[in-house]
């Protein structure tokens, strides 16, 4: 274990920028699993845990499903024996998604400097 070592939650969600709750949702719905409980029962997390915590935070503003985000990271667990297809048409997904953000955000731009 590498940087931080063992993290409760608190510290994982100062360090990526998420709220508590959130983090425990992901927990809950199985994308996010901490690797550990102290003693006492507190949450631990490694930096793989955060990283994968990263990983959905990057997911998140392209609007993927919850199963979708769930495949997805089943494919990236899998690393080289992943599914070329399915990453494929997520690739595509994830382009295509950004290009609308891009379009959204010069859009908004716009209007702000209307507002002037």
């Amino acid at each position: 274990m590498s940087g931080h070592g063992r993290m409760q939650i608190g510290q994982v969600a100062e360090r990526i920028g998420l709220s508590l709750r959130t983090i425990r949702y992901y927990e809950e719905v199985g994308l996010a699993v901490p690797s550990a409980r102290s003693e006492g029962g507190f949450r631990l997390y490694v930096d793989a845990d955060v990283e994968r915590l990263r990983v959905i935070m990057q997911m998140k503003p392209l609007g993927f499903s919850l199963d979708e985000m769930r495949e997805l990271l089943g494919l990236l667990d899998a690393g080289r024996d992943a599914d070329p297809a399915r990453l494929a048409h997520f690739r595509g997904q994830a382009a295509e998604r950004v290009e609308t953000l891009r379009t959204r955000l010069r859009t908004a731009e716009e209007f702000a400097a209307r507002l002037g």
